[in-house]
């Protein structure tokens, strides 16, 4: 941690309910006020105050997760995507023979997922929409509003509407690209490369966006509160590239706060404050407040690399989880 080693860091770690998953976590989700962890094995754990489980993916493993706080969306080596809303009912919207590698959750109830090189978007009623992409999608998203699905794929990203019959638009920039965002006002596209650096486009003209500078690869993206800033982990400090303005980062400099030891491998900010958490390969977690970069301890090193960190919508809540197993609930 970035602190002076004689000066203990704040922390809230005896503020945290340790939960034993039993498995390895892959995403983590608040649906309502409970915690909520998808588990490598296909099970679903719902951590409240008392503790059950959901078998979403009987013998699957869970490959692909995303939550909007009502319903978490999972994809599996079964090749099926299902749907559990928070009194732990599932609801299977797809079953097929490839694994289902992608998935992603739109506005008034719109659902994609990828398999192979097809994307499937399920809008309304009726049967899913499908557009095969250039190759094997590294990560879809729907644009905060309206119904329009960024697609990642190797050279670039492909703009889809789903419900309509004009052709797919095409950002493109070379090499292999993979999670991808949307800014909250729409106005810029992110992708984490296969390479150790982002890229973006400005959606108005296509204007590009390169952030280097990262050891390894980017896993995760998080927008901070205001929007104005995008977290990513990669490095062994919290990295948060400036979006205000027309032009985004370009020309600009990262803020970057606590620095580490080890590589900041999952990252999530407050939906109201702007405060982020970050999780560390060796499964430290801190709190970051942003204004500032002062830092609170929630969980030290230990039980294998931060894999999922998840805060409830209203931001009472945060869960994490590890590849190793761990997980908890510090509740604020």
């Amino acid at each position: 941690m970035s602190t002076e080693p004689n000066a203990p860091t704040p922390s809230v770690v005896d503020r945290v309910r340790v939960i034993e998953p039993g498995d390895a976590v892959v995403a983590c989700a608040v649906l309502g006020e409970t915690p909520v962890l998808a588990l490598g094995e296909g099970e679903l754990l719902f951590a409240g105050t008392e503790a059950r489980r959901v078998t979403a993916h009987p013998g699957g493993v869970i490959l692909a997760a995303a939550s909007d706080g009502s319903r978490l969306l999972t994809g599996g080596d079964d090749g099926r995507v299902v749907e559990t809303i928070a009194d732990g009912t599932t609801r299977e919207l797809f079953s097929g023979k490839a694994w289902v590698d992608t998935v992603a959750l739109g506005p008034s109830g719109a659902a994609a997922w990828s398999a192979g090189k097809t994307v499937y978007a399920l809008t309304g009623k009726g049967e899913p929409k499908t557009l095969v992409a250039p190759s094997t999608p590294g990560g879809i998203a729907f644009a905060p509003k309206g119904l329009r699905l960024a697609i990642a794929h190797y050279g670039g990203v492909t703009l889809w509407f789903p419900n309509a019959s004009t052709k797919p638009e095409r950002l493109e920039w070379k090499g292999s690209h993979l999670p991808v965002t949307w800014s909250p006002d729409g106005r810029f596209i992110v992708t984490a490369m296969h390479e150790p650096q982002l890229h973006g486009w400005r959606v108005a003209d296509g204007a590009n966006m390169r952030m280097a500078g990262y050891p390894g690869r980017v896993r995760q993206m998080s927008w901070t509160a205001t929007g104005n800033g995008l977290a990513s982990a990669g490095a062994q400090s919290l990295i948060v590239w400036p979006f205000t303005g027309k032009d985004g980062p370009m020309g600009k400099q990262p803020a970057i706060f606590a620095s580490a030891a080890s590589r900041i491998s999952a990252v999530a900010c407050h939906p109201a404050t702007e405060i982020t958490a970050i999780g560390f390969e060796d499964g430290l977690i801190l709190l970051v407040r942003l204004s500032d970069g002062a830092e609170i301890l929630v969980k030290p090193p230990g039980a294998g690399m931060v894999t999922a960190l998840a805060w409830a919508a209203r931001g009472s809540t945060l869960v994490y989880g590890t590849g190793g197993g761990a997980a908890g609930v510090l509740t604020l």
